[in-house]
């Protein structure tokens, strides 16, 4: 199973964009999925995550601005960003894991995960 994230660009703080995360194979019935983002010079972190049943998780950062879903028929997860400052630029990550797990537990970033490439997104002026 491959995870493949896109979406990301150039965008003025204040902007939008929304993040796609597609799976080759039907896991998301099973799965949880993450989005996450690392930053030049700093260590990877959990933007937010849901679990196949609806459990969501969101980091401080993202409360308020960014909105995670997720179409387990599609096998497809969205990160709609709103807001933007330029802290976010960073490259976006999807990663799925395999349930039972929780939405919380999916903050700790965990190489075992099937992770997808990243996509980056810039938010600069």
């Amino acid at each position: 199973v491959q995870l493949q994230a896109s979406g990301g660009g150039l965008v003025q703080p204040g902007g939008s964009l929304r993040l796609s995360c597609a799976a080759s194979g039907n896991i998301f019935s099973d799965h949880a999925v993450g989005w996450y983002r690392q930053a030049p010079g700093k260590q990877r972190e959990m933007v937010a995550a849901a679990t196949s049943d609806g459990m969501t998780n969101y980091a401080s950062f993202a409360k308020g601005r960014f909105t995670f879903s997720r179409d387990n028929a599609k096998n497809t997860a969205y990160l709609q960003m709103n807001s933007l400052k330029p802290d976010d630029t960073a490259v976006y990550y999807c990663a799925a894991r395999q349930e039972p797990t929780t939405a919380t537990a999916m903050a700790i970033v965990w190489e075992r995960d099937t992770w997808g490439h990243g996509t980056l997104v810039t938010v600069s002026s």
